[in-house]
């Protein structure tokens, strides 16, 4: 027997299993994911458009708009850096204590965020560790803008180092070292060689980390304090109407969340389709020296 009829042996299935687990696929999908979806919109129109926007327009919900927005625009350049430096790191190098760092980058996946957030609490709260010291030179953190950032960061950070340590792993080191022998410096080899071959595993990261910075509830819950138009992100806010009682405005708050989810799986879906695009064509031309590197020395 060929190895391709071998190949169609293993591969191929009877129709009725085909049809039953894509049945299956869909069902699942249209239950838990479809159509409370499709709630969420259709709660948040009920009463119309104007009091959709009316509920967005609101100060409480545009704080918390605002809060979300800044806290995602400063948790997600930071981990980008730490992600980048410590995939650097783990993939390219070997030095004692490589195994604990890899550990620590996957401990926010194993660690509640409610449990990251009385971290904060227990580091930066009045009767914290750096409390007293906090609190006579004027400094807030928990309950305040920078405790939510830091929780946010905390939860966030491993999106982007685990999208790109098993990418860079799988390279290798031979096109840097190439580089350098070719007599390039290092800044000239991380951004004409090692970014080039990363950059969607990297824009992938950040797709993730971003919805997750934007989307976090857990640990932000415990360090914001709940204050009404200063420490709210959108997933409080939406908590604190829907305990109110006020279903149309929770959900129009709620529905703009899952917009930005989509919008996001839409990006998430457009890269990894250029990706895909761009390796088919990559594996049809033969390898050779990258003109930008070739610019650089």
């Amino acid at each position: 027997m060929s190895d391709l009829t071998k190949k169609r042996v293993v591969t191929t299935e009877a129709p009725w299993v085909r049809y039953t687990l894509t049945g299956v696929a869909l069902a699942f999908i249209l239950l838990f994911l479809v159509l409370p979806l499709a709630a969420v919109f259709a709660e948040a129109s009920r009463k119309g458009l104007e009091a959709f926007m009316q509920a967005l327009r609101e100060p409480d919900a545009w704080s918390a708009i605002k809060l979300t927005l800044i806290t995602a625009a400063i948790a997600v350049p930071m981990n980008l850096v730490f992600g980048v430096a410590a995939a650097w790191c783990i993939a390219k190098y070997d030095f004692r204590g490589k195994a604990f760092l890899t550990t620590l980058v996957d401990l926010p996946f194993s660690v509640s965020p409610v449990v990251a957030g009385l971290i904060y609490v227990l580091m930066f709260g009045a009767q914290g560790w750096f409390g007293p010291w906090l609190a006579a030179h004027d400094i807030k953190i928990v309950f305040a803008v920078p405790g939510i950032i830091l929780a946010t960061i905390f939860v966030t950070f491993p999106f982007i180092a685990r999208e790109l340590i098993p990418l860079m792993q799988a390279q290798g080191n031979d096109e840097e070292q190439a580089a350098i022998v070719l007599g390039a410096n290092g800044w000239q080899t991380f951004w004409h060689v090692t970014l080039p071959n990363i950059k969607w595993g990297l824009i992938y990261g950040v797709i993730l980390c971003n919805a997750r910075a934007m989307g976090e509830f857990g640990a932000v819950s415990v360090v914001s304090g709940h204050i009404r138009g200063q420490t709210n992100t959108m997933p409080l806010h939406v908590e604190i109407l829907y305990n109110e009682y006020q279903s149309v405005a929770a959900f129009a708050v709620a529905s703009l969340l899952a917009l930005l989810a989509l919008v996001t799986l839409a990006i998430k879906s457009v890269v990894q389709w250029r990706h895909e695009r761009e390796m088919k064509a990559a594996a049809d031309i033969p390898p050779e020296r990258p003109p930008a590197l070739k610019e650089a020395i």
